[in-house]
This record gives C-alpha cells, sequence and structure tokens, in this order.
C-alpha cells in the first residue's frame, strides 16, 4: 500500500504585525505546535515554516511540491491578507482545510487590547481566504472553527478530514487491476477505464487469464502445502447443509484454491496492483472457468493484507472497498471484522455463473456499520451513495456465500430499500465497521464526487 499518506500543517500570519508587537510571533508561531497534539495517527503531520507574506507563500509551496504532500492544513494564527493563501490554491492539487482555532472561548472587552484581539483574530481572515478561492475558480476549503477549549470538537473534525485525505492518498499513484469482463448483462457494472480514472486519478491495468494460468503451473508443492495450512487455520471447514448445492470440502479442493491463492497473490505483487476486479465465465469446464471459480479464498486472504479483490468485474466495487475497508475504516483486517471464524463451505454449482467451488461465509461484526456503493450517472460523473446501520448477530443462510444482518434505525428495512434503491447504486455495496458518513462526506468533497446519502 506504500508509505503512509503525509499531511502539512502551514501556520499563516501577517509580517506587519510583528514590527508593532514584541513576543507576538512568537505567541503564534506556538499554535501550530500545540494543534499537533489533535491530529490522529491516520498521516503523517509536518509542520512548515511560519508564512507571513508572499515570498515565504512560494517558498513553502515549492517545498510541498517537492515532498507530494497528500493534504494541507492552513492554520489561520490571525489576520493575513488573503495574497498568502493564493500560492497554495494555484500551485497546490490537494486537498486543503482551513483551520481557526481562537485560544479563548470568548475576549473580556473590558480589558480587550490590540494585542489580545490579534491572538485571538484566527477567523477574521477565513471569509477572504474563502471568497479568493472561489474567484481562482478553485474548490472552496472545508473551515474547521472552534475554540481551544473545544478540543474534542477540534479532533473530531481534524480526523474526519485525515481520514479522508488518506482515502484519497490510496488511489494516488495506485494501480487498480481488471481480469477478464463484467458478468454478462450487468449494465450498472460496466465502467470506461478512462473515467475511472479521470474520478479517482489511477490507473487501471488490463491483465490476462494466461497470465494466471502460467503462475498457476509454476506454484510448488511447497508453496501449496503453506498456504493450505494458512487456510486450515483461518477458516472453519463446514460439513454440507441443508442446502443441496453444498458438498464436502475435499483435500483436493483446498490443494486447488491454495494453488490459486498463490497464483493470485504472485500476479498482484509483481503488477504492483493496490486492487483487483475480476471474472471470467468460462464454457464446457475448461481451465481458465475452473481457475476463475478458485480465487475465493484467494480473494479473501489478499482484501484481509489491504488489497481488496472484487467479484464479478465491477472496477466500481474495488474502489468502494479500498476507500471504505481499506483507508477510511482502517479495517485491513478483513477476516477479523468477521462474527465469528469466517467457513468454508463447497459448492457443487455456482448458482448463476460456471464451475464450482469452495464458498466463504460470515457476517460483519456486531454493532454500527456503513454501505457504500458506486455507480456511473449519464453525465460520466460517479455518484456514491451510502447509508449507515447496525450489524445485528444471528443466522445466515448456510449457502456458501457472505450474509450480514443490517437495521436501518429509524427506518423500516422496506422503505431503506426503497430510498436506496431510488438513490441510483450499483447493485454491489462494500460494507465496513462503524458509521462512517462523516469520513464520506469529506471523501466526497474533496473528491468532487456527487453524494447522496439515505438516511
Amino acid at each position: 500500500m506504500g508509505k503512509k499518506p503525509v499531511t502539512a500543517v502551514v501556520p499563516l500570519g501577517h509580517y506587519i504585525y510583528f514590527q508593532q508587537f514584541e513576543g507576538l510571533f512568537e505567541e503564534l508561531n506556538q499554535k501550530s505546535r500545540e494543534i499537533l497534539k489533535c491530529f490522529t495517527d491516520d498521516t503523517d503531520v509536518i509542520v512548515t515554516d511560519y508564512v507571513d507574506d508572499v515570498e515565504k507563500a512560494f517558498e513553502v509551496v515549492r517545498e510541498l511540491k517537492r515532498q507530494d504532500v497528500d493534504g494541507i492544513f492552513m492554520l489561520l494564527t490571525t489576520y493575513l491578507p488573503s495574497s498568502l493563501a493564493a500560492p497554495f490554491a494555484n500551485y497546490l492539487d490537494v486537498p486543503q482545510i482551513l483551520v481557526g482555532v481562537q485560544p479563548m472561548s470568548r475576549l473580556d472587552y473590558e480589558k480587550c487590547t490590540t494585542y489580545m484581539q490579534l491572538v485571538n483574530d484566527d477567523i477574521c481572515a477565513m471569509p477572504e481566504i474563502a471568497g479568493v478561492y472561489k474567484r481562482l475558480g478553485r474548490p472552496i476549503p472545508p473551515c474547521v472553527v472552534a475554540a481551544r477549549g473545544q478540543e474534542e470538537r477540534i479532533r473530531r473534525q481534524i480526523g474526519t478530514w485525515q481520514r479522508a485525505i488518506a482515502a484519497r492518498a490510496a488511489f494516488k499513484y495506485a494501480q487498480i487491476g481488471y481480469l477478464g469482463h463484467t458478468y454478462e448483462g450487468m449494465y450498472d457494472m460496466h465502467t470506461d477505464p478512462t473515467a475511472f480514472s479521470a474520478a479517482f486519478k489511477c490507473h487501471v491495468r488490463m491483465l490476462e487469464m494466461c497470465e494466471l494460468a502460467k503462475r498457476a503451473q509454476e506454484v510448488t508443492e511447497d508453496q501449496i502445502a503453506k498456504t493450505t495450512d494458512l487456510i486450515e487455520k483461518t477458516f472453519s471447514i463446514q460439513d454440507p447443509s441443508i442446502d443441496p448445492l453444498t458438498d464436502h470440502v475435499t483435500r483436493e479442493d483446498l490443494a486447488w484454491s491454495a494453488r490459486m491463492a498463490c497464483a493470485l497473490e504472485g500476479m498482484v505483487k509483481d503488477n504492483h496492483l493496490s486492487a483487483l476486479a475480476y471474472y471470467y465465465k468460462g464454457e464446457d469446464g475448461n481451465l481458465y472457468e475452473r481457475m476463475g471459480a478458485a480465487l475465493i479464498i484467494g480473494n479473501t486472504l489478499l482484501t484481509s493484507r489491504g488489497i481488496p479483490l472484487a467479484g464479478e468485474a465491477d472496477l466500481k466495487t474495488a474502489a468502494e472497498l479500498f476507500t471504505l475497508c481499506v483507508k477510511i475504516a482502517s479495517a485491513k483486517k478483513y477476516i477479523a471484522i468477521s462474527q465469528g471464524k469466517p467457513i468454508l463451505r463447497k459448492l457443487k454449482k455456482y448458482h448463476g455463473k460456471a464451475g464450482s467451488g469452495i464458498g466463504v461465509e460470515f457476517s460483519l461484526k456486531a454493532g454500527p456499520v456503513t454501505m457504500l456503493s458506486i455507480n456511473c450517472q449519464p453525465n460520466g460523473r460517479f455518484r456514491l451513495v451510502a447509508a449507515a446501520g447496525i450489524s445485528q448477530a444471528g443466522a445466515i443462510p448456510q449457502t456458501g456465500n457472505t450474509n450480514t444482518r443490517v437495521i436501518i434505525p429509524g427506518m423500516d428495512v422496506t422503505d431503506f430499500i426503497s430510498r436506496w434503491c431510488e438513490a441510483g447504486p450499483t447493485h454491489h455495496l462494500a460494507l465496513g465497521t462503524g458509521n462512517l458518513i462523516g469520513e464520506i462526506r469529506a471523501f466526497a468533497r474533496i473528491m468532487d464526487m456527487d453524494l447522496t446519502v439515505v438516511e
């Protein structure tokens, strides 16, 4: 997944004040150190030199470009002319957040001096700067406004934007693999790779089944044995259920799935993939059909390591998982978010698809969950559709598929389904643990994507 995203804190002020008020620079500059305690570890955080004139602004902009930062928190320490913010708007194409944290919750007007007002003028320039971003044709930055005593509020807002920046940064320089083709007739899933690249700023790498076949042939018996052992430790292997399509998992089944898991891992590693969408229809039980049918366990193991795989070759689902499970939710332990040990069950046939093989069953842990779907609109723009719910423990069908029991608080399930469908999602969605609607709103904003929250 590469290095952790980097965000910069840029303290800004006005040099003229420092010539007029002794000690003011030192007091304002200290704010940039104090604000660091409100940041999470979702990104690495650096503090730039203090910017108090245009020349210094250009110098800091050049340095941030050199460091290839993923986001900027512009700390307004007092009033400053908007010309100091303009270079950041003009030359840095990364999310930028305006932060105005006033030291005092209120001014004592009976004792207020000009010096005291300047120390507490954190939001004075915020309207001017926001207006200049608009005039420059740049997105108006989100604004974090608080008093120093509201530390929890500051932490919550800054953390939300950090996680959204981390989600955006995950796509930077990423290669998303595309193996095979989308499931026949599922028009909602078809995606133009160029439009996908334009929206998510990543590369779609086209892959062929013959490469996977070559890698499968090269897997050694030792690799198969080690992967089989991992599978047996990770999953609970079940006997057939009441469903007549289920069957016993044999040693040969496990060995074939282990071989394909190794081949899949090699393909992902050597092609430097951050995620993969795949599907292969196949005919008459041929090799490619049998390979495609045996990728489910390898899919699960890779997703658990933060490299999500999406079936039916839906690139948008790969993006959903990459956004929600991997970065925003920090839920790289895909298997660890299961309610109990995930189950393996043999299926005599994959209903609606060619082939047979081992299926994976599990539910998300009980507690808050977030649903995220992505679809492409007629104008080519992508739309996020999201909702928050509660995962409930309970029985699920023993049919070799993943299922989760979810309720939407305050909403009848039939009303929810109506509203969800009317929002125009893709029929696939990603599930992540926790209520992440705030992070999704932030992500949609900095990605310039449309969003519908069903609530």
